[in-house]
């Protein structure tokens, strides 16, 4: 498994479980997600120490998530405070509302952004989070 993991951050752990469910995929599954969401995000995350880490979800050619900045440009970089990525995938925020009161920043394809819940969503459930 690629270790996507960083120490004192909260996202990394649910990231961690997404790229586990990414790489259980069978090739089909893969390419039906690839298809869907025809795209690439890339996570800044801030800590509550202010320090940064980056990571891309890459739903475009290799359909898994890693750490660092994305390979290929990004159709949409987000963000936002480790806390607010955890109130996202948990489903407890609105992506919406995040990006309305200013907890969720978009640089490019903001409409892009909002297929992330949709990516959150179906692989939470695989992954039981």
């Amino acid at each position: 498994m690629s270790d996507v993991k960083v120490e004192g951050f909260k996202t990394s752990n649910t990231l961690a479980a997404l790229a586990q469910v990414f790489e259980s995929y069978s090739e089909e599954e893969k390419k039906k997600e690839i298809k869907k969401t025809n795209g690439i995000f890339e996570l800044r995350i801030k800590n509550a120490e202010g320090k940064e880490a980056i990571w891309t979800i890459d739903l475009k050619t290799s359909g898994s998530i890693y750490k660092g900045q994305a390979k290929s440009k990004p159709n949409v970089t987000l963000l936002m405070s480790d806390d607010t990525f955890q109130q996202l995938a948990d489903g407890k925020l609105d992506g919406q509302k995040a990006f309305l009161t200013g907890k969720l920043k978009t640089k490019g394809n903001m409409m892009f952004a909002t297929k992330l819940d949709g990516v959150l969503k179906a692989t939470k459930t695989k992954a039981k989070l």
